[in-house]
């Protein structure tokens, strides 16, 4: 793990839509630093009418401790209720091992390509 500075999170965040999924792409390292970050920007999905897909480009990500997993724990759940599917795409190296180590792997829907879990998301809009 790695702080900036002043202890800043070191994770960037960018959104967009694409079809019927709001899309997240985080880079960088999600940890108890860039968990406020990632949660201000789930407030804005929150916000908007509910789409069928959320889907995590996590291609970028490179590195995701135990506050980063209970996140993404929580944000399951939050789609869960609100009828949205959480999909993960770019699934490989550091996040691949995280969520194989913690026995998550099956409890998300996870592509090793972040263009596989698109093309799932529009496959059926």
């Amino acid at each position: 793990m790695s702080f900036e500075a002043a202890g800043k999170p070191t994770l960037s965040v960018a959104s967009g839509l694409a079809g019927n999924a709001v899309v997240l792409r985080l880079e960088g390292e999600l940890d108890v630093n860039a968990v406020p970050l990632l949660r201000e920007h789930l407030q804005r999905v929150w916000d908007l009418p509910p789409k069928p897909f959320l889907i995590l480009d996590l291609g970028e990500l490179a590195f995701c401790d135990s506050m980063g997993v209970n996140e993404l724990v929580q944000l399951l759940h939050r789609c869960e209720a609100r009828g949205t599917r959480l999909v993960l795409g770019g699934v490989q190296g550091v996040m691949a091992r995280v969520l194989s180590i913690t026995g998550l792997r099956h409890a998300f829907e996870v592509y090793a390509r972040f263009d596989d879990a698109l093309r799932l998301a529009v496959a059926h809009s």
